[in-house]
C-alpha cells in the first residue's frame, strides 16, 4: 500500500468514526401509545430507561433497555385509578427513582411518593408526604416539588394565597431517603396588591431561593427582591434589587452551588413597555449574603443585527425569552435565549405583554410562576391546538460572561421554525456533553423536517454537526420534551403516525 493510499484510508476511517458519533435508536409502541397519552421521561436507572405513561386512568412504567427494546411494562396499581391525577415528578438516582405525584380524592389533595427500581417496580411502601383539604376541585398543582442539584435534598411546598395580603407558605424538606428534616409554616407579607412570587430553586444545603416582585397587569417589573429561606430556620431573608429606574422582564434564577452564589437575571428595559435593551444581573454570595455583582449590560448593535431575524435592529430582542443559564466552575456563566412568538391570519394574537404578563400568576389557592417555556411535559394541555395560530421559534442568542459579569463572547444560531397545530415540534433542547453544548431542534429541509444538531464550544464557536444517523422517515421529533439521561445520552419523544414512541440519541 502506498503512503498516499494509507493516508486516504486513515481519512476515510476518521470520517466514518466522526459521522457515527451521534446515533439514534427508536423504541416501538403499542396500541395505547396514542398522541393523547400523557408521558414523562423518568430517567436512566440501572442501565434501563424508564418512561411513565398515563392514559384513561391507567398508570404504567415502560422499561427500555439500551437498544430501546421494551423489557417490562409495569402497572403502577397503587395509584388510584378513579381519582384525579394532578401532577407527577420524577427524581432519578443511579439504582432507583422517586415518583412524587399529586391527586385529588373528594376534597383532599394528596402528595405521595413511591420508590421505583430499574425494572419499574415499586420498592417498599408508598409515602404520604402531605395532604391539603380543599373546598373545590384543583385545576392546577397544589404542591411544587424540587430537588437539589446533588440530589441530597427534596422539598415539597405549597402556598395558600386566599389572603392576598398575607400568603401562607408551608415547606417540607426531606433528605435523599425522604426522611423529613424540617417542616415550616410561614407567612409571606404581600404589601402590594400586585406582588408576585416565583422561580423557585433548592440549593445543595436545602435552602429555598425564589423571587418576589411587583408588577401590575400587563406591565414590566418595577420592584423585586431575592428571597432565601434557610433550610432549618423559619425565617425569610430578603435582598432588595437596586434597579436604578430600569424595568425588568421575567426573572430567572440560577444557583451556582460550586461557587456558593445565587444568580438572578432578566432582560431589562429603559422605560415601561419599551424595547428590550440587554441583561440585568444580580449575584449574591450565599454565605455572607453580600451583593457580588449588580449590573446591566446593553446589547451591542452587531449582536442585535445577528439576532434580529425578521425584526428591525431596534426591537431585535423583543420576542426573546431566556431559556438556559449554565454556570461554570470559574464563576462565569452562559445565557441562552430564543425568539418565540405567534402569528394568526386573523391578526388577533396576544403579544408578549399579554401572554407573559396577562394574569397575576396565581389562582384562588396557590401561587406559581408561568411563562411560555413552562415545560412540564404533559400537564400543560399538550394536545390542545388552535388552527388559526401559527407558533414560531426562531434564532437562539448565546452570550458568555466572566465571573465579574463582563461579556466574553456572543454567538447566534440562525433558525426559523413554525407549526400550525401546536408548539410541540418547535423550539430546541440543550444537551451538555462536557466538551460541547448541543442545541437540538427541527428544521425544514427539502420539505422534510430533520433533527439538527449545532455544537457550541467553550470559545463560542458554533458548528453544525453532521446529520444524525438513522433519521428515519415518518418520525417527528419533539425536542422540547427531551431529557438528558446521562453524559452522552438523551431521550426524545417522537410522533410516528398517530402514536408516540421514544428515540435515544447516543454521543459515543
Amino acid at each position: 500500500m502506498t503512503i498516499k493510499s494509507f493516508v486516504l484510508l486513515l481519512f476515510v476511517l476518521a470520517i466514518g468514526e466522526f459521522t457515527s458519533a451521534q446515533k439514534i435508536v427508536y423504541s416501538s409502541y403499542d396500541k395505547d401509545d396514542t398522541k393523547r397519552m400523557n408521558f414523562e421521561i423518568a430517567g436512566k436507572i440501572n442501565g434501563n430507561f424508564l418512561i411513565y405513561k398515563n392514559l384513561r386512568n391507567k398508570n404504567r412504567i415502560s422499561v427500555l433497555d439500551n437498544d430501546m427494546k421494551e423489557i417490562a411494562n409495569v402497572d403502577q396499581d397503587y395509584v388510584p385509578d378513579n381519582d384525579k391525577m394532578i401532577n407527577v415528578d420524577f427524581f432519578p438516582y443511579q439504582d432507583f427513582c422517586y415518583m412524587i405525584y399529586q391527586y385529588q380524592k373528594k376534597n383532599v389533595v394528596y402528595c405521595m411518593a413511591s420508590k421505583i427500581d430499574g425494572m419499574g417496580r415499586k420498592i417498599g411502601d408508598v409515602i404520604e408526604m402531605d395532604t391539603t383539604h380543599l373546598g373545590f376541585a384543583a385545576n392546577n398543582k397544589i404542591y411544587t416539588v424540587l430537588s437539589s442539584e446533588d440530589k441530597s435534598k427534596v422539598i415539597v411546598f405549597k402556598i395558600n394565597s386566599r389572603n392576598k395580603k398575607m400568603f401562607l407558605m408551608t415547606t417540607l424538606l426531606f433528605d435523599n431517603k425522604l426522611d423529613l428534616m424540617k417542616r415550616s409554616v410561614m407567612f409571606v407579607p404581600m404589601e402590594e396588591r400586585k406582588d408576585n412570587l416565583g422561580n423557585y430553586h433548592l440549593d445543595n444545603d436545602g435552602n429555598l431561593i425564589f423571587a418576589k416582585f411587583y408588577r401590575s397587569s400587563n406591565e414590566n417589573i418595577s420592584k423585586a427582591q431575592l428571597v432565601m429561606k434557610n433550610a432549618m430556620e423559619d425565617v425569610f431573608f430578603e435582598k432588595d434589587l437596586n434597579l436604578g429606574g430600569k424595568w425588568l422582564d421575567e426573572i430567572n434564577i440560577k444557583i451556582d452551588n460550586y461557587n456558593k452564589r445565587y444568580l438572578l437575571t432578566s432582560f431589562y428595559l429603559e422605560e415601561k413597555r419599551g424595547n428590550i435593551e440587554g441583561y440585568y444581573f444580580f449575584i449574591m454570595d450565599k454565605d455572607n449574603k453580600a451583593t457580588i455583582i449588580e449590573n446591566a449590560i446593553a446589547f451591542g448593535d452587531e449582536l442585535k443585527k445577528e439576532a434580529k431575524g425578521q425584526s428591525s435592529t431596534k426591537v431585535a430582542f423583543n420576542d426573546y425569552f431566556i431559556r438556559d443559564i449554565i454556570t461554570r466552575r470559574d464563576g462565569g456563566f452562559i445565557i441562552g435565549s430564543e425568539s418565540f412568538y405567534n402569528t394568526s391570519r386573523f391578526n388577533n394574537i396576544p403579544n408578549r405583554w399579554h401572554y407573559l404578563y396577562g394574569n397575576d400568576a396565581f389562582n384562588s389557592f396557590n401561587n406559581w410562576y408561568t411563562s411560555p417555556y413552562y415545560r412540564n411535559s404533559w400537564w400543560n394541555n399538550r394536545t390542545g391546538s388552535n388552527q388559526s395560530v401559527r407558533y414560531h421559534s426562531d434564532n437562539i442568542a448565546i452570550l458568555s460572561f466572566n465571573n465579574k459579569g463582563e461579556i466574553e463572547w456572543s454567538s447566534v444560531i440562525v433558525k426559523a421554525q413554525f407549526n400550525d397545530e401546536s408548539d410541540d415540534k418547535v423550539t430546541y433542547q440543550l444537551m451538555n456533553t462536557g466538551d460541547q453544548l448541543h442545541f437540538l431542534f427541527n428544521q425544514l429541509e427539502r420539505r422534510t423536517e430533520l433533527l439538527n444538531d449545532y455544537g457550541l464550544t467553550a470559545d463560542g464557536t458554533i458548528t453544525r454537526n453532521p446529520t444524525l444517523k438513522n433519521l428515519e422517515r415518518g418520525y417527528e421529533f419533539l425536542p422540547k420534551y427531551g431529557k438528558q439521561v446521562s453524559l452522552k445520552q438523551m431521550i426524545i419523544p417522537c410522533f410516528f403516525r398517530n402514536y408516540i414512541c421514544f428515540a435515544k440519541i447516543d454521543y459515543n
